[in-house]
């Protein structure tokens, strides 16, 4: 099984999408990542992290409300915003990064 920095160590930009199970907004994001993958195929991971389940990556990444939206390409932070977005929008950071 992939760590952590594993998966955003990749050279594909990485997603993460930090969620609560009980976070209304979090689960709006749901079919919008699914949107965006359909948008960015293989140009793109979506990892999603608990963050009841992680709070060690949450303490790390100073994640202090969800959903939070991160972009990791080889092992780097590149950008971070918390709050949901729509898919339109979050393909154009992606682009950004590609």
């Amino acid at each position: 099984m992939e760590t952590f920095a594993d998966l955003i160590s990749s050279p594909v930009p990485v997603l993460v999408d930090v969620y609560a199970e009980w976070c209304a907004p979090c689960k709006s994001m749901a079919p919008v990542l699914k949107q965006l993958k359909e948008m960015q195929g293989d140009n793109i991971r979506i990892v999603k992290i608990d963050i009841d389940k992680n709070p060690q990556i949450a303490r790390h990444y100073v994640v202090q409300s969800v959903p939070t939206l991160l972009i990791f390409k080889n092992g780097k932070q590149l950008w971070r915003q918390s709050g949901a977005m729509g898919a339109a929008e979050l393909n154009k950071v992606i682009e950004q990064f590609r």
